[in-house]
């Protein structure tokens, strides 16, 4: 296989289905106008949870923070 056989072959693979891009876009549409249908106390607790859930999904990139090793301040005992 050529590679851009293979390009070809790996875009196919990782593209959703047109069906699934519909379906999606008709949940999405859903939950939009189910929404709009709550009350302003109902929005407003479902705002919190999504700051909460967005507070602990945060990412960290990069390396990740690694700490110096601690020095060995224990005195050395000599045997008598």
């Amino acid at each position: 296989m050529s590679a851009f056989e293979a390009d070809d072959w790996a875009r196919a693979r990782a593209m959703p289905a047109a069906e699934e891009i519909q379906r999606v876009r008709r949940l999405i549409d859903r939950v939009s106008g189910d929404l709009d249908n709550l009350t302003a106390e109902d929005r407003t607790q479902i705002d919190q949870a999504v700051a909460v859930v967005r507070r602990t999904r945060t990412v960290h990139l990069g390396m990740p923070r690694v700490g110096q090793p601690l020095l060995d301040v224990r005195p050395v005992r000599t045997l008598p």
